[in-house]
């Protein structure tokens, strides 16, 4: 079936009288899911009449000034205004309050200035006159009571100009339902948002309930799709009214089968081929229907931002280029000149900027994915002339002779260059790792000593965190979700409760990476199901082994995998859990977005997910790569690529140094390319940067057997010569740190390098000697960085590593841990 193009208007939607439709809240074009999604839930309509607004004068205002409406000892003050908007309201033509008002225009005018055209007439019979505040205030509290008594039905519009009046969440849980606002107010307070998101959820419910009638638990979802579109001017992914639309999802207002988050209605959705193809003006409709039916062909194959992508390639790259330069073409069969334009053309990008005075100017550069786009146009008329076998009737007619041959995607040169920037890459995060690790570590540990001690101090309270004394400052707003520091001499306000978030998760996310090798994308799909164990089948059954395993879901390779939980993977896994544990012990279910295949996925208890205001959120593979990019900030610790550049970290360097690290220290290629769920085994190779130290010891090692396999006839005893040259040998392993622990006559292949050799076993007598290179060392780094030497920086930082490593290695020498008895077991017997 053919998907037609239809934009989400708001032309194109039922509209209500005075208000947006919900429907436009999808800016630009909405894919067709997200268009029949709108259409689903609809916002109410308001009726003409309904009981409350064809009640008389008198019962009206009988009723209003009663309780709950009006107490004893405001009745004789209310009673005066009330009566005159009530008399000015019935002398408005219609039969019912709400036509009258409707009919007076006021409703245009806003909460804030509707009485202004009628002030002399609301007045009239009193001694006092002019605008004064005494006057307004209670001529807009009367009103209020009438639309707390449900006799008129005010627009969005009216209620939200300026803005929501501050009482009417009270008023109208006073008036109609009290049990409905304090429920709604105590799911607020239990979800641990602070006050002000508690009055903004409190004050949008009233808002819908004043304009469309009934109770809170009369509110659908298109009632608060609509006030969005109002108050946002069209729907935004990180809408403000996400707070009401999650309590009221909870409460069970709106059904289980609706999304559980408003944010589902915010995005584009998936596109058909044919908005696709409209956003590239193609002129031959007769070419647009054939690039239309092999999207369609192709899209069961592709993720939805790979289609895309195709799409782009093919219609804007491809065919809508060769109509600008060659107007009236309506076929691919291209003359060899045209496809030779159109090849050169593809591979550069065109960038327009302006000169000092103004002028612009064009520059060319080698587009970077070039060779890739003519692959998908070269795959384009293969998979025509395949399929015009199959299908003569169809596809037959647009097959013709591909204009890019094989030699022209040829990227040799370019895989080669590819492949050694990745290895460079690599070498030179690998030893930058430890230092990165310690460092998200401490930072993490010290935002939360921060938050600690600001939340035991005071409001105005000095405390002290990390040897820097702060100030407890009070929130904005009133707002107690979130505690605030500031710094008593500059006066700068610092969101303590945000950065201890960010911390934490930056290093729950490194720590991920680094012990799995997962994508960044398997990494926000983890979920509490995805802790899994197993029991190998020689385990005792008195003691059964249990391993613990991570399922990775199927993302870029569709498989499924399991990796092993080391016992340091375990110790992050748990914090996480600890951390987004709910007081029920469960984990809370939360959707999340997939950007390739734009589409919602639904609610699961993920591991890394976050509170934001009243509930939970997935957090975004986008927000994990800006925290690890922003992990180590620029020329911190003179931490500096081989060009000079800052080091910056990102998700897929985790990945590479993962299978790097387990493939040097012993792992098989092939269990490497199960471990990182890879199709093919040159994948995983690619990963893996060689290091020259790696290719000599193979070379050594490859020597050593071929000679392990030569006949033992060949075998001598050794001369003495010999025999001392080997005891000698040992002799010149010492030197003055302790003991080389290398094979016998093998050279030093680190020149001698000590400090960074993990063969060194350091002597405990020798410890004075070690913290004089250790002090030695932090005097030459300070010296450096104020000389402005930061590549020797890099290098002595290195060994000062290497020198503390050595000296937690004489600690554990010269205090080893020992076994502590815990006895016999004795069995008791009651």
């Amino acid at each position: 079936m053919t998907l037609t193009r239809a934009p989400l208007t708001a032309s194109a939607m039922p509209a209500v009288a005075g208000t947006a439709t919900s429907a436009s809240a999808g800016a630009g074009t909405a894919g067709p899911d997200m268009q029949r999604l709108h259409l689903r839930y609809p916002p109410r309509t308001v009726p003409q009449t309904w009981a409350a607004t064809r009640m008389g004068r008198d019962a009206l205002l009988t009723l209003l000034l009663a309780p709950p409406f009006t107490d004893p000892a405001m009745r004789k003050r209310r009673a005066r205004r009330l009566v005159s908007v009530v008399d000015w309201l019935a002398d408005q033509p219609g039969d019912t309050w709400q036509a009258r008002w409707q009919a007076s225009g006021a409703d245009a005018r806003g909460n804030a200035d509707w009485w202004q055209p009628h002030l002399g007439q609301l007045q009239s019979g009193s001694q006092r006159y002019g605008g004064s505040v005494s006057v307004t205030s209670n001529l807009r509290v009367s009103l209020l009571l009438l639309v707390g008594a449900d006799a008129i039905r005010p627009s969005l519009g009216w209620l939200l100009t300026p803005f929501a009046p501050h009482h009417l969440a009270t008023d109208l849980a006073r008036v109609r339902d009290r049990e409905g606002f304090s429920e709604l107010a105590a799911r607020c307070a239990a979800s641990g948002a602070g006050s002000t998101m508690t009055r903004s959820a409190l004050r949008r419910a009233a808002t819908i309930v004043a304009a469309k009638g009934g109770l809170v638990g009369d509110i659908t979802v298109g009632d608060c799709l609509e006030l969005e579109e109002l108050q946002n001017g069209g729907m935004r992914r990180t809408n403000r009214g996400a707070g009401l639309y999650g309590v009221l999802h909870a409460m069970g207002v709106f059904g289980a089968d609706a999304p559980s988050t408003l944010r589902a209605f915010a995005t584009q959705g998936q596109l058909s081929p044919d908005q696709m193809l409209d956003l590239y003006d193609i002129q031959s409709t007769p070419v647009r229907t054939v690039l239309h039916d092999y999207l369609l062909e192709r899209a069961p194959s592709v993720d939805h931002t790979t289609l895309r992508g195709l799409a782009y390639t093919l219609g804007r790259l491809f065919w809508r280029d060769l109509e600008l330069h060659h107007p009236g073409i309506s076929s691919f069969h291209l003359a060899p000149d045209v496809a030779t334009a159109w090849k050169q053309r593809v591979l550069v990008t065109t960038r327009t900027t302006q000169d000092a005075d103004g002028q612009p100017v064009q520059t060319q550069r080698l587009r970077s994915d070039g060779r890739s786009q003519l692959g998908q146009v070269r795959a384009f008329y293969l998979d025509i002339a395949q399929w015009a076998m199959e299908e003569p009737a169809r596809w037959g007619p647009w097959a013709a002779p591909c204009p890019i041959r094989r030699e022209d995607l040829a990227r040799t040169t370019e895989v080669r260059r590819r492949k050694s920037r990745m290895d460079q890459r690599t070498r030179e995060r690998l030893p930058v790792l430890p230092a990165l690790v310690a460092r998200v570590h401490a930072r993490a540990r010290a935002a939360a000593e921060r938050l600690s001690a600001a939340t035991a101090a005071g409001h105005g309270e000095p405390f002290t965190a990390s040897g820097q004394v702060l100030h407890r400052a009070p929130a904005r707003s009133g707002s107690t979700a979130k505690v605030w520091s500031e710094d008593p001499a500059t006066g700068a306000r610092r969101d303590l409760s945000g950065e201890e978030d960010r911390a934490f998760w930056t290093w729950a996310a490194i720590e991920t990476l680094r012990h799995t090798g997962i994508r960044v994308e398997e990494l926000t799909e983890l979920s509490h199901h995805s802790l899994v164990q197993y029991t190998p089948p020689n385990s005792p059954a008195a003691v059964p082994e249990l391993i613990p395993l991570l399922q990775i879901a199927p993302s870029k390779t569709d498989t499924e995998r399991l990796l092993v939980v080391s016992p340091e993977l375990a110790d992050v896994l748990a914090a996480v859990i600890h951390r987004i544990r709910q007081p029920s012990g469960s984990l809370a279910c939360v959707p999340s977005y997939d950007p390739h295949e734009r589409v919602w996925n639904p609610p699961m208890p993920l591991l890394f997910q976050r509170q934001i205001g009243m509930h939970n959120r997935a957090i975004p593979s986008a927000t994990i790569r800006e925290w690890i990019c922003a992990s180590l900030p620029d020329g911190e610790d003179g931490v500096t690529s081989s060009a000079g550049q800052p080091l910056r970290f990102t998700p897929h360097d985790f990945r590479r140094i993962f299978i790097t690290d387990a493939v040097l220290h012993g792992m098989p290629p092939h269990i490497a390319q199960l471990v990182a769920g890879h199709r093919d085994i040159n994948t995983t190779m690619g990963y893996k940067a060689v290091y020259p130290e790696e290719a000599i010891n193979g070379h050594r090692a490859f020597i050593a057997r071929r000679r392990a396999l030569r006949p033992s006839e060949e075998y001598r005893t050794p001369t003495d010569t010999e025999w001392s040259e080997f005891l000698g040998h040992f002799e010149h392993r010492k030197v003055s740190l302790g003991t080389c622990g290398r094979s016998y006559a093998t050279p030093c292949i680190h020149e001698h390098s000590c400090l960074r050799c993990p063969l060194l076993r350091p002597d405990p007598a020798q410890r004075h000697r070690l913290l004089d290179v250790r002090d030695n060392l932090i005097a030459r780094i300070d010296e450096a960085r104020r000389q402005g030497w930061l590549g020797e920086v890099e290098g002595l930082q290195i060994s000062l590593t290497g020198a503390r490593a050595k000296l937690v290695q004489l600690e554990q020498i010269a205090n080893p841990r020992t076994p502590v008895g815990l006895g016999l077991p004795t069995r008791t017997h009651d």
